[in-house]
């Protein structure tokens, strides 16, 4: 790997900070999840309800414990780490007109840390994390005035941090606002005949406020990289069929139209195709071509969990953003996730051969029930083989294939909440969090055995794995 590489891990305001209601940060739309399981899907309330356990309010208490984590990372070797800036930690309710002080500091004292370590940050700007008043007062993206909110949140950030912060991305798997328009975009839309045209409202008004992100970072800091990000799910046809080749074949365009926006400045003829069978009627007035041809982004942020197979009868299973086929060859997590190193490679060479820019793996991972020893050990060796695995794929794209990639940030580097079912259970950490799903735990830190594995990889770039 090339020497500038980027090495470290990620993690999210909403999954790991806690610290809900302090320094006068309002709610987002995180903080009234529930938590769900495996077998349970996490619920939003109307506010918060009494007597109900929301996983965010405390999560992993980052906010608190940063200094000592950022030690952990530091052990590690991490020459990054990618978070995010809570949204409403800046603008309580996303709508003021001036931003939060002490929301700001923060996050001042956190990458001014992370500085000292030699730790770079990698920020999102909009994490799971839209502000709660956005989306009950107005439906989150729905509406096209968050666009200029959002604008002027990022706007704040790039010129608060411009001498702390290189790397930014826009909106954290933006693509699924497919499935999950709440929770990506504080949209709200009822599974009817008008749930496409709401959600995809919505999607636009996200590549309008993306694209015035872009811009806005180019201009006030012009030595920044910004970049998109997308959930990536590898798709295979599910048999020779020309029916279920055709199948995947339109599952992975609409799986990627979302890049193509944000990487070309302009829909594509095909989605916009596709879009019109449906009869989905974009808002765009005029200027929208304009500012989405100006907001292109320098860089392609992805996630990579795992891959499926596609076709009019393939098995479903559980994923990520979007659910696919059950694929025969393939081992699966605890949580019903395909594991696919090759995919990885597969999905890197798909988004650079298509588009041309430096690619970022931001996201990569595994769920798991973690057991801690009598001698208080925890000897996860099927995360070290999955993440083995996965970096001498990514290191095949770069080395045979001349991908162009930037680095490598694992999810969840420290057990935190997990987005798609609020448990503490389901962890991807090489750092132990005592914690469990009902809340209950002393939030002690304690390296596992991938911690050490991962140290000697990033010291040695990759070469032993």
């Amino acid at each position: 790997m090339k020497e500038n590489f980027l090495w470290g891990g990620a993690l999210a305001a909403s999954q790991c900070e806690g610290a809900y209601n302090l320094d006068g940060k309002g709610l987002s739309v995180s903080d009234v999840m529930l938590a769900g399981s495996k077998t349970k899907k996490r619920k939003r309330t109307d506010g918060i309800v009494a007597g109900e356990y929301y996983p965010s309010h405390e999560a992993i208490n980052f906010y608190h414990y940063y200094k000592d984590d950022l030690q952990y990372f530091k052990e590690m070797g991490f020459n990054c780490l990618r978070v995010s800036i809570a949204w409403s930690r800046i603008y309580p309710n996303g709508d003021e007109l001036e931003p939060n002080e002490k929301g700001l500091q923060f996050y001042d004292q956190l990458f001014d840390e992370m500085l000292k370590l030699d730790i770079e940050p990698v920020v999102t700007l909009s994490h799971y994390e839209m502000p709660y008043y956005l989306s009950r007062q107005y439906n989150g993206f729905f509406d096209r005035r968050c666009v200029d909110y959002f604008e002027r949140f990022a706007i704040t950030c790039f010129k608060r941090y411009s001498a702390k912060v290189k790397y930014w991305l826009t909106f954290n798997e933006i693509n699924g606002m497919i499935t999950n328009p709440y929770t990506g975009g504080g949209a709200i839309a009822k599974i009817d005949n008008n749930y496409l045209q709401t959600v995809l409202t919505a999607c636009h008004h996200m590549f309008l406020a993306g694209a015035k992100a872009v811009k806005a970072c180019h201009e006030i800091i012009p030595s920044a990289q910004i970049g998109c990000m997308i959930a990536f799910l590898c798709g295979y046809s599910a048999t020779c069929k020309p029916d279920d080749v055709m199948f995947n074949h339109n599952f992975m365009d609409v799986n990627i139209f979302f890049t193509d926006v944000q990487v070309r400045g302009r829909y594509s003829n095909k989605a916009l195709t596709w879009m019109s069978r449906y009869g989905i009627e974009l808002p765009v007035i005029d200027g929208d071509e304009k500012i989405l041809e100006q907001g292109k982004v320098d860089y392609i942020g992805f996630s990579y969990y795992f891959s499926a197979v596609e076709g009019n009868d393939a098995e479903e299973i559980e994923g990520n953003v979007v659910k696919g086929g059950r694929n025969p060859y393939l081992k699966m997590t605890d949580w019903g996730w395909q594991i696919d190193p090759l995919g990885l490679r597969t999905a890197l060479n798909e988004l650079y051969d298509r588009y041309q820019l430096p690619l970022f793996i931001v996201e990569n991972g595994m769920g798991a029930v973690d057991t801690v020893e009598v001698d208080g050990s925890i000897n996860d060796a099927y995360r070290i083989d999955y993440i083995k695995e996965h970096i001498k794929a990514f290191k095949d794209a770069v080395e045979i294939d001349e991908v162009d990639l930037m680095g490598y940030t694992p999810w969840g580097c420290i057990d935190l909440v997990a987005a798609s079912t609020g448990e503490m259970r389901k962890r991807y950490g090489f750092i132990y969090v005592d914690k469990d799903d009902e809340g209950n735990g002393t939030l002690a830190r304690k390296p596992k055995k991938s911690f050490y594995w991962y140290q000697n990889v990033i010291k040695t770039n990759g070469e032993e794995l």
